[in-house]
């Protein structure tokens, strides 16, 4: 992983929330030190344009929150930037690096690695064959040294090592030799995000990360995002829920029909008249404050 946690807690958290200080809260607005640098990335389908983003920079290791009202083109624009779908025009650097027609394996070896909404476990596989699954460049992979297990069995070691290492962080040890397809919904978004730090990864990508996780789980699911941060990872996350994006983001990206509409701190995205309109609609008459109204899937206000 990039950086071992030997900070105390938060501090990295006080680190990117000063980078972000000085940034404009404007649509678009360059960042101090980006990994992440997307222009002009469209997407249509049809008659229907998707994406439409102009420009869009992610801060090295802060926790970014995309939202946006369902249909905004979040998950399209996640996609999009891990090879999963193909741009219509535009292009994005990660680390200083074209990615356009990457394919998401590529990606995924280059250090920026995904989560989806619904979760992609192996169900007649084990937690552990899950996990090892997540590295890479494995030597007993390639058919020649397959047939050679001193070529490779040290290698395996390291990473079933590993990966019991994730799994007792992750709360998940005692599952390691159950099936995956056995787990809870929450269990296995636990499984599919320590199977992503298999690749040790400099930017872990969240596709609504709560998404049909009980209670339960909730908390421990927030405390393992703000530890990636605090290991020096980048975090860019898609989410509903407004408790959460208040509680871990440095800053959020607002998305609607398409198009980045507004960023900021979370506080402030949620004062913004534009970011009020997309949810609510032009006649709204009660005011988005943090402790008011909670966006949901649907853009209603509950």
């Amino acid at each position: 992983m990039p950086d071992s946690p030997g900070a105390t807690t938060g501090s990295r958290r006080d680190i990117a929330v000063r980078a972000l200080a000085d940034v404009p809260r404007v649509p678009g607005a360059a960042k101090p030190d980006p990994i992440l640098i997307a222009n002009d990335v469209t997407r249509r389908f049809g008659g229907l344009t998707a994406v439409d983003v102009e420009h869009v920079e992610i801060q090295r290791g802060a926790i970014t929150a995309l939202i946006g009202p369902n249909g905004a083109g979040k998950t399209t624009f996640f996609n999009l930037l891990t090879g999963f779908d193909t741009p219509d025009t535009g292009s994005w650097l990660f680390n200083g690096q074209d990615l356009a027609g990457i394919a998401a394996y590529k990606v995924a070896r280059m250090g920026m690695i995904r989560t989806f909404q619904l979760t992609k476990a192996l169900s007649k596989m084990t937690v552990l064959e899950n996990m090892r699954l997540g590295a890479t460049a494995q030597r007993g992979e390639q058919l020649m040294s397959a047939m050679f297990g001193f070529l490779w069995k040290a290698q395996e070691k390291a990473i079933t090592a590993q990966a019991d290492e994730l799994l007792t962080r992750f709360n998940m040890h005692a599952k390691r030799d159950d099936f995956a397809g056995s787990l809870s919904g929450g269990q296995r978004k636990l499984l599919e995000m320590a199977r992503a730090l298999m690749t040790n990864p400099e930017m872990v990508m969240l596709d609504e990360p709560m998404a049909g996780v009980n209670p339960a789980l909730t908390q421990s699911l927030l405390e393992h995002i703000k530890g990636l941060r605090e290991e020096g990872m980048t975090v860019l996350f898609v989410e509903h829920d407004m408790d959460m994006v208040r509680d871990i983001s440095d800053w959020v990206i607002v998305m609607a029909q398409g198009k980045v509409i507004a960023e900021g701190p979370p506080d402030e995205v949620m004062r913004d008249e534009a970011v009020i309109v997309a949810y609510l609609g032009g006649h709204h008459d009660k005011a988005l404050t943090t402790s008011g109204v909670s966006f949901t899937e649907e853009g209603e206000d509950q």
